[in-house]
């Protein structure tokens, strides 16, 4: 291995077993907030990462951007420094009408339309969390006593595929698509989970995610009302709980 790993900037000194993912290099200080002794140790393009501590534990957090790429590359890398525990935190579109913006969900497991997990799994193969860490996760949004969702989501590459479909070339299949996805009861729409997911399966370590609902376009679309969200503060107070307790129980 390098003196410093390529794109995260780490070295073999920042290892660790737990790692919390946020997309969004701005929410990473915030969320190593919530860690004693933290600190911030690398930064290269879209990959911030803060090292701090959990009792006697340490954990990282790491930024991953947009995308499943960029979230695959930052899990190889920090699994390559020891971290076992991958848990995502971000933000999702609501697909079924019961989700509002402000709620939590949980993904199950993952509809995988975008292109990252089909370089690493065939398409047969879901993509889905760790059940032990999905565990940790719910029981931390229950003692949080928000309201959350536990189910499947979508995740894609393209947010303006998503968002104005109409105007693609192959606009009549992803409306398709999106269709049959809420008839079949996905609850949610990201960008980065199957990828998480799947990268996770492949090097045998464990992830898993919660995510803030910031709206949902098809509440929009029916006339209900569709409040908007971008308060992800409850969904880092789980994500740090659940962490707590795969620490406590040695996992």
């Amino acid at each position: 291995m390098r003196k410093r790993i390529y794109h995260l900037g780490l070295q073999s000194a920042d290892s660790a077993r737990y790692a919390i993912l946020p997309g969004d290099p701005g929410r990473v200080e915030s969320i190593a907030a919530l860690l004693s002794n933290s600190k911030k140790i690398a930064e290269n393009r879209e990959f911030i990462t803060y090292s701090g501590f959990l009792g006697s534990e340490q954990v990282l957090v790491t930024s991953t951007g947009i995308g499943g790429p960029s979230a695959a590359i930052a899990v190889e890398e920090l699994a390559m420094l020891g971290v076992k525990n991958f848990l995502r935190v971000g933000t999702c579109g609501g697909m079924q009408q019961a989700v509002l913006g402000g709620d939590i969900i949980i993904p199950t497991g993952c509809i995988r339309s975008e292109g990252t997990s089909k370089e690493y799994l065939p398409v047969e193969f879901p993509a889905v969390p760790d059940f032990k860490l999905l565990c940790a996760v719910t029981n931390a949004a229950s003692l949080e006593g928000c309201r959350y969702h536990t189910g499947v989501v979508q995740s894609k590459d393209s947010f303006y595929g998503q968002h104005e479909p109409e105007r693609m070339p192959v606009g009549s299949e992803l409306i398709f698509k999106w269709n049959a996805f809420i008839k079949a009861g996905a609850l949610a729409s990201e960008m980065e989970c199957a990828a998480l997911f799947s990268v996770a399966t492949c090097l045998h370590v464990s992830a898993a995610a919660v995510l803030l609902c910031v709206w949902n376009q098809e509440r929009a679309r029916a006339g209900l009302e569709d409040c908007e969200d971008f308060d992800t503060s409850a969904a880092v107070r789980i994500a740090v709980e659940a962490i707590k307790g795969l620490i406590n129980n040695k996992k």
